[in-house]
């Protein structure tokens, strides 16, 4: 009697035509495509639930949910910017993967294209053609955020390759050529008070510039303080070029400016 009861426990189940085995396939896979699309709504939802992530936008880019929604992920900008700038946000962005983005510290937008290529090249106008000039850009504001690290605020002068022989990221120097960016670990510095962040800002004077502090640092030198002012574009620049690690200053996505900000009360107006 066991053997019998082995025997039909081992008996295989019926085998099931090819038609059948197709069926259950597709419907498998249909029933797992339902299930995902119901699953991506929770999964926005967590997104947004601990907030979006602040990335820096190329120029022009519209407010954030309009770009988001405009921006067809095609990665023109990526391909026309003579700095290759903007990089595609991986899935970790949730509903702002594929969208292109800014890192300043690797890679700052220099506008060494001056037309703002990238405008010029988006399909969607997710990046605003009202934009004409680079000083009409508001990706964000610059602040410093480690002012103790600061070199100019410590009286340091700076000599050498900004960011070591390995920096991979470039910059336009217009004393050395107007329309091509060249690797910053070509072009070492040599200056008293360290002023990177100012003498490479794109924008000029109207966005950061040196204000002396009333104190001197060691030896008596003289020490001063990085003004952002409310020409600040954004660019990021500042970030990529400061020699310091982690940067000294850096840029905050989509902020506006309120004042004139040197990271505390001691500096000039």
């Amino acid at each position: 009697m066991a053997a019998r009861a082995s025997r039909r426990r081992r008996r295989p189940g019926r085998r099931l035509s090819r038609r059948q085995e197709q069926r259950r396939r597709i419907l498998r896979a249909a029933a797992l495509t339902v299930v995902l699309w119901a699953l991506q709504p929770l999964a926005a939802l967590a997104s947004l639930r601990r907030g979006a992530r602040k990335r820096l936008r190329p120029p022009g880019a519209l407010e954030e949910r309009a770009f988001l929604a405009a921006c067809i992920k095609c990665g023109q900008c990526v391909q026309v910017c003579p700095v290759q700038a903007p990089r595609l946000a991986d899935l970790s962005d949730g509903l702002g993967s594929g969208s292109p983005y800014l890192d300043p510290r690797m890679q700052a937008c220099d506008f060494s294209c001056d037309a703002l290529s990238c405008i010029l090249a988006c399909p969607t106008e997710a990046l605003s053609h009202g934009v004409q000039t680079k000083e009409q850009v508001r990706a964000g504001f610059a602040r410093l955020a480690r002012p103790d690290a600061c070199l100019a605020r410590q009286g340091k002068g700076f000599r050498g390759r900004a960011r070591g022989a390995r920096f991979a990221g470039r910059l336009r120097y217009a004393e050395i050529d107007r329309w091509h960016a060249i690797p910053v670990r070509d072009h070492p510095y040599d200056r008293e008070t360290c002023d990177l962040c100012v003498l490479q800002c794109p924008i000029g004077s109207s966005a950061l510039r040196l204000v002396p502090l009333d104190v001197s640092g060691a030896g008596g030198r003289p020490r001063f303080t990085p003004e952002v002012r409310t020409g600040c574009v954004g660019c990021g620049v500042c970030e990529m070029i400061c020699p310091v690690e982690p940067a000294a200053i850096v840029v905050d996505p989509r902020a506006r400016p309120k004042s004139a900000y040197s990271g505390d009360e001691e500096g000039g107006s």
